[in-house]
């Protein structure tokens, strides 16, 4: 999962042009949201998009799953591995 976990980091950062962020800064299991990265609801959008282009994954961003999905990059990457087409 490290090489997923390292794709992931870069994902977020390339598709959020989050400007002097490497994939080192960005914690496996911190909250991407409010405390943790800070990202929003439109970064989630993005980001949903991203995946789905980049994984063939889609997460639902209507529902309650979809908060867990995005917690962090763990439970991204949990995600990810279990429904990649």
């Amino acid at each position: 999962m490290n090489a997923l976990s390292d794709e992931v980091k870069q994902l977020i950062i390339d598709t959020l042009d989050l400007e002097d962020i490497e994939p080192a800064d960005i914690d496996y299991e911190d909250a991407l949201f409010v405390d943790g990265l800070g990202l929003d609801s439109i970064d989630a959008l993005e980001l949903g998009v991203a995946i789905k282009k980049a994984y063939n994954v889609k997460i639902d961003n209507n529902s309650e799953d979809s908060k867990q999905h995005f917690y962090s990059v763990k439970t991204l990457c949990e995600f990810i591995a279990e429904n990649r087409a």
